[in-house]
């Protein structure tokens, strides 16, 4: 019999009568007296639950709980989880040794139609039944309606009414949007420090400066096609760099990475209250029952290694091998066609570059009307931009296959429970979503424009296509842009698909089946004409605030408004999903829930991967360690006049040389193309640290490159143990259940004990009183004969 906790009354022995009554009274005093906060509903609307302890209901005990009313015994959520135990389970045909049973299947072969618990009345209109208790009604007035957006959750009646597993992803989903607004606060922060300083950064007023960037001559950045560019030609991207580049990224990096410790911490503990306040803590070990698609095919039998009695299991441990081997295999394959998009994708940014390279600058001349956007449409940028939208539309595509694909290699595993089924199928999905998603900033942030040669001997891929540099403004400026082009299309995809798409599809429904306006239309068939809830529940909710934590995390080195976006696409989706749940889906079979699963440890993996990230984005595709190890080493004597550190000369030194006489015939631009100014210039400059021609290493990398290279491992190094050192201590320091919440639930489970033993005791007297009263009678008897 599945396991329901219900009220149990109880008095504590331990406080006078007094006592008890002076804390009632200051109960009434307070509510009576109590002003609701503006963030938090009326509690004369939605009314308070009251608090007791519960216990695993047992028929036999029913005397120790509080039964006011035997037919409000269940609320309706617990006889929907009851209804629905039961249909799964009950069967509906027997051939010999084969039993068919399960209302699913008989869903699947198109037996019924639907099946779904109802909703209790109309989300936008009260239900005149006193015995109605409106909890939709109040719900969407509350929480889901427009007006109601800057109240609180009222995550009781949520968790009352759709069950406790809905309940804690709202629950989580606004404690992570709180915790979002301090990161986005602080983000903000440093992006205003970026933006205010980037007209005043050294280096990037050497780059505009007409003396300096004019004067310096840039190689091309393809063979052939690709003319001489000066390096002011980039002003307004180095502008850009600076409000992304500087050291109030280092400090909102470091601060991030404390921050998500925090945010996993405090949300255990608030977790742990959940629990405790839900009657949920014990739920995994005593309640979960499996599920019918595996007892249906339970035909072999083992010897349970816990009770030692011997069970039905629906494969042997070599046929459990083979299963979880084809998943692993299947899964490896999809993640590899997913590299194989990522490597097409590069090869486009390869061809397009050139295309771009030839034909663009020559495109914005010829039209007037585009002329403003000539100094910020570079030949990389475009094709940046481009190349993150095709990225985009292949994440998509590739996503709607690999469900269905996942889907299939768990149910052919078979786990055991719900949860069981619902972890496999989340670490199947997220692996294949990590690399879908996060592979193109990836690549952009570690691997492009990290080997490309020099103008003399570049690197060619697949022999053909000559590695992509990284824009003039930096790689860092990519990767941002890329960034920002995957979160909002994503954002505003899953809005589509979240909201559009089923308000649609239920206006059309309800239009093709509309009836007279003199007929009643039952609850039922009002329900029906409502979006079904999917049979991966809550599953995309939490896949899309995941990934949307990845990329908060993960490259916020490179793009510090992330969580400015974070907060403000949640707001959005914490009532977009209360108005889907409320009024355009059917009520979900309320389920428990005793966490958020599988969730909990790929929170914990990304953060630990985020230290990393942002320090390799820190130490290898910005340019703060170049910058820095000038600054401190070369810009003083011996290798410079100078006497004081200064950023002065900065860009001279981190442009190498090039004799314009070593170039190849296929590899010497074009002569139509050559700037009208490029006269009598021997050399041009490209970025890297190499000696200059006539040296004896002419080309080789120079001590400069060394000194950089030693400088970023180090400084990576040193980042992520003095990071990773302070999320150990705070995590050491931050108890994941409160010490008085602890407290709590053992006074709680000491006076549970209690009452049920007495109440044993009790009604063990209650059963020997005849028999004793008999005895009593036996030994009297015999006194009366002898008296008389």
């Amino acid at each position: 019999m599945q396991r329901i906790d219900f009220i149990l009354v109880y008095e504590d022995e331990s406080k006078s009568a007094s006592e008890k009554k002076g804390s009632v009274m200051r109960r009434k005093v307070s509510q009576k007296t109590s002003r609701p906060l503006p963030l938090l509903s009326d509690e004369d609307v939605i009314a308070k639950e009251p608090e007791f302890f519960t216990a695993p209901f047992r028929k036999d005990q029913l005397k120790c709980f509080f039964v006011k009313d035997k037919e409000q015994f269940f609320t309706p959520a617990m006889r929907s989880r009851m209804a629905y135990y039961i249909l799964s389970r009950a069967p509906y045909e027997v051939r010999g040794n084969v039993k068919k049973f399960g209302f699913n299947k008989l869903l699947d072969g198109g037996v019924y139609k639907a099946a779904y618990p109802l909703h209790d009345c109309r989300f936008n209109v009260k239900s005149k039944e006193p015995s109605c208790p409106n909890e939709r009604f109040l719900l969407f007035n509350e929480w889901a309606h427009p007006k109601s957006f800057y109240k609180m959750q009222p995550l009781d009646l949520i968790r009352k009414y759709f069950g406790e597993k809905i309940g804690i992803y709202f629950a989580w989903l606004g404690f992570y949007t709180v915790m979002l607004t301090l990161a986005a606060a602080v983000g903000l922060c440093c992006f205003i420090y970026g933006y205010t300083t980037r007209e005043s950064s050294t280096w990037s007023k050497e780059v505009c400066d007409p003396q300096i960037g004019g004067e310096i001559i840039m190689c091309p950045q393809c063979d052939k096609i690709c003319p001489y560019w000066r390096l002011n030609s980039t002003c307004e991207s180095s502008k850009r760099l600076c409000i992304f580049d500087n050291y109030g990224t280092l400090v909102f990096a470091i601060f991030m990475s404390v921050w998500v410790t925090l945010f996993l911490e405090f949300w255990k503990r608030y977790q742990a209250k959940l629990e405790h306040d839900w009657d949920t803590v014990e739920f995994l070990q005593q309640e979960e029952q499996p599920r019918p698609e595996y007892e249906a095919k339970c035909i072999y039998e083992r010897v349970n290694p816990v009770t030692q009695e011997t069970e039905k299991v629906p494969y042997t441990a070599c046929g459990k091998c083979m299963r979880v081997s084809c998943g692993i295999g299947t899964v490896l394959f999809w993640v590899l066609l997913i590299i194989a998009s990522v490597v097409g994708v590069i090869v486009y940014r390869l061809a397009m570059f050139i295309t771009f390279s030839s034909n663009l600058h020559s495109h914005l001349n010829n039209r007037k009307e585009l002329e403003p956007f000539k100094e910020y449409v570079t030949p990389q940028m475009a094709t940046s931009i481009t190349a993150s939208f095709i990225s985009l539309i292949i994440i998509m595509i590739l996503n709607n296959v690999y469900e269905k694909v996942a889907i299939l290699i768990t149910d052919f595993e078979l786990p055991r429970t719900k949860t069981e089924y619902e972890n496999s199928l989340t670490l199947k999905m997220f692996l294949f979503q990590f690399v879908n998603y996060y592979s193109s900033c990836f690549y952009i942030a570690f691997f492009k424009g990290k080997v490309v040669g020099y103008p003399g001997e570049p690197v060619y891929w697949l022999g053909t296509f000559r590695n992509e540099e990284c824009d003039p403004g930096g790689c860092l400026t990519e990767l941002t842009t890329q960034l920002s082009i995957i979160m909002t299309g994503k954002a505003i995809w899953n809005n589509i698909q979240e909201v559009l798409l089923p308000w649609l599809k239920n206006l059309m429904f309800r239009h093709c089946t509309q009836v007279s306006s003199e007929k009643v239309i039952p609850r039922w068939e009002q329900d029906y004409q409502l979006q079904p809830m999917g049979k991966l529940g809550l599953f995309y909710e939490y896949l899309e605030m995941v990934i949307q934590f990845g990329f908060v995390t993960l490259f916020v080195a490179s793009f510090p408004l992330a969580p400015l976006l974070a907060l403000f696409n949640n707001l959005c989706e914490i009532r977009v999903d209360a108005w889907k749940y409320t009024t355009q889906s059917r009520r979900a079979v309320p389920e428990k829930a005793q966490d958020i699963g599988a969730w909990q440890p790929i929170l914990q993996g990304v953060a630990i991967l985020a230290v990393a990230t942002n320090a390799a984005i820190i130490a290898f595709t910005s340019d703060m360690i170049p910058r820095l190890v000038y600054y401190w080493a070369f810009s003083i004597s011996p290798y410079s006049g100078g006497s004081e550190h200064t950023m002065a000369g900065y860009i001279n030194s981190s442009l190498s040389v090039f004799n314009i006489s070593h170039f190849s015939e296929m590899k010497r631009p074009n002569e139509e193309i050559t700037p009208y100014w490029f006269n009598n210039i021997t050399t041009c400059r490209y970025r890297d640290f190499r000696h200059p021609p006539g040296h004896p290493n002419q080309y080789d990398f120079s001590i400069y490159y060394w000194h950089v290279i030693a400088a970023k491992l180090a400084f990576m190094i040193v980042l992520e143990h003095i990071v990773y050192f302070t999320k150990f201590i705070l995590s050491y320091m931050i108890p994941d259940v409160p010490e008085a919440l602890k407290e709590q639930i053992k006074r709680e489970r000491y006076l549970t004990q209690v009452i049920l033993h007495e109440t044993n005791i009790q009604h063990f007297k209650e059963l020997m009183k005849p028999i004793a009263d008999n005895l009593q009678s036996e030994i009297e008897e015999p006194e009366l004969d002898l008296k008389v």
